[in-house]
């Protein structure tokens, strides 16, 4: 079932298909290293994008995080996400797994991913096996040695811009260190800049994803994944990218000159400027343990796709995510403010209110659907991923749950209070009016999630995002209202006590059995053209 598009996303497709209509036939023009006039453009176009080549970084980086990856992948860490793009639910291509600052979150295309704390003093955290833990500490590593490096660029850039020079490096591995453009104010603003709360991790192996989409504007091949800026970032901050592909061996592609166009089989970041059909593209290969950032504006002024080669690739992306309403510590102090409307509790569960004014209640009832929708449900909706690596969060997620139920009651206080007849008519309107659109958008969004708990079964019969939790259950009771309390497909429990596994059984499809602690990584999704 197809869901309504935003604002924001109807604007991008209009703007994709004006691009397509005045490009008819034909394609834009890309560059590569062998084009002679590649090194000028970067320079002139893309001078905040920055590549540091892998003989330039650290031996002993290049020995831990590659084994920190495939540590990650051999305990089954990584996932596929069932995201929300063009108001339809697609399964990423791309597994995924967030690790970062303890009680952070960073959201894209609708979903919010809970970080894997790495080990930061100060706080316990409990890794299920000692090698995640080594490969936490290793990330952890390599964010600071990419913290340096991007204040370093950063720095570079300020020199750069206020010399106003204008200088074509000889080679690749010296391209760009810095380039020209509006730059950091101050040593402060810099650092900030370059402070990297988390990284995400991403997987594919492209053998085994024969959909992939062709790019559309260039004509450079498969997509790993499609033009995009990344999202919900501090404004202006860079983004560093360690880039790690499994490649057979280094000669597999040596003549690069057969090729017209870039090397398919080689990995290749690709940039443009936003929707600009004048300027040539760059389509940049990447090997292993090749880096490269993005300073300043350009992540806002352009855009990047990542285009797929023949072998397996891991990457890790540290970002400054925009953390202001995506912390634990945030959505905590914001129960508590919605919950200090509460006068006292009955044994019964039921609450008595302190006021009754509809500002009061409207913030009460936003602050619910923000926990609802923003936290449980996006966190259980993606089952036990986040307890393979650690049950950091299992506890705070509990504790939220259960402040989600009294504001619940809270919800039914107010209509209590609405129903009784000593109420005047007029302050039962105003209550009316300031509670009405609070609730109309939990009773649509719940609908919408009760959709995309359809969407998941139909994508996957037990795969990377499938939601083995207990808390499957809690979702299709607050889900009863819409079809009866049938949730996406008959559900049934096999076995008693911890052991217990639950069958369920999609519609027109058999049924499937999820033991509990089985994950879900090691289960095959199905294979599925992506519209």
């Amino acid at each position: 079932m197809k869901r309504a598009q935003t604002a924001e996303e109807r604007e991008r497709e209009a703007k994709k298909l004006r691009l397509l209509e005045e490009l008819e036939d034909t394609w834009l023009p890309y560059l590569t290293p062998k084009d002679d006039e590649f090194y000028q453009q970067w320079q002139l176009k893309y001078p905040k994008l920055v590549l540091r080549e892998a003989g330039s970084i650290s031996e002993e980086l290049h020995k831990e995080v590659p084994e920190a990856f495939l540590t990650l992948h051999k305990h089954g860490c990584l996932f596929r996400d069932l995201v929300r793009i063009q108001g339809k639910d697609v399964l990423t291509p791309v597994s995924r797994i967030l690790i970062g600052d303890p009680g952070c979150t960073y959201k894209y295309l609708n979903t919010r991913l809970f970080t894997v704390p790495w080990p930061v003093k100060g706080c316990t955290i409990n890794y299920t096996e000692a090698e995640i833990a080594a490969a936490c500490q290793t990330f952890l590593k390599l964010n600071d040695y990419l913290q340096g490096e991007t204040i370093q660029a950063l720095e570079e850039l300020a020199v750069k811009e206020k010399a106003n020079e204008d200088a074509v490096p000889l080679c690749m591995a010296e391209f760009p260190r810095v380039g020209m453009g509006s730059s950091c104010d101050d040593e402060v603003d810099i650092k900030s800049r370059a402070a990297y709360n988390v990284t995400l991790l991403n997987f594919m192996d492209p053998q085994k994803m024969p959909y992939l989409k062709e790019e559309p504007y260039f004509g450079m091949g498969k997509m790993a994944v499609s033009w995009h800026h990344d999202e919900n970032l501090v404004d202006r901050s860079a983004v560093a990218v360690y880039s790690y592909s499994c490649e057979g061996s280094e000669d597999e592609s040596e003549d690069e000159s057969s090729f017209e166009g870039r090397d398919p089989d080689t990995w290749h970041v690709g940039f443009k400027i936003s929707w600009d059909i004048e300027t040539p593209g760059l389509a940049i290969p990447l090997h292993q343990g090749d880096c490269y950032f993005m300073l300043d504006d350009l992540n806002a002024t352009h855009q990047h796709c990542v285009l797929a080669g023949s072998q397996p690739r891991f990457s890790s992306t540290h970002r400054v995510a925009e953390c202001s309403t995506g912390t634990l510590d945030y959505i905590l102090q914001r129960c508590q403010l919605a919950l200090q409307n509460v006068l006292n509790d009955s044994d019964n569960g039921d609450v008595s209110l302190k006021s009754l004014e509809p500002a009061v209640l409207k913030k009460g009832e936003d602050i619910h659907n923000e926990v609802e929708f923003e936290w449980l449900r996006q966190f259980w909706f993606q089952g036990d991923r986040n307890k393979i690596c650690t049950d950091w969060w299992c506890e705070p997620m509990t504790q939220l749950e259960g402040l989600w139920k009294k504001m619940e009651s809270v919800t039914n206080a107010v209509l209590r209070e609405v129903k009784r007849e000593e109420l005047p008519v007029e302050q039962r309107n105003e209550i009316l009016a300031a509670i009405l659109a609070p609730l109309t958008v939990r009773q649509n969004l719940r609908k919408e999630w009760h959709t995309s708990w359809q969407s998941l079964w139909a994508e996957c019969r037990l795969g990377n995002s499938l939601p083995a939790s207990d808390r499957f259950g809690w979702a299709q009771k607050l889900d009863s209202s819409i079809d009866g309390g049938r949730g996406p497909g008959p559900c049934k429990e096999s076995g008693d006590g911890m052991g217990k596994a639950r069958v369920f059984q999609a519609p027109g499809e058999g049924s499937t059995v999820c033991g509990k602690g089985v994950p879900p990584s090691q289960c095959t999704p199905r294979e599925k053209p992506h519209s």
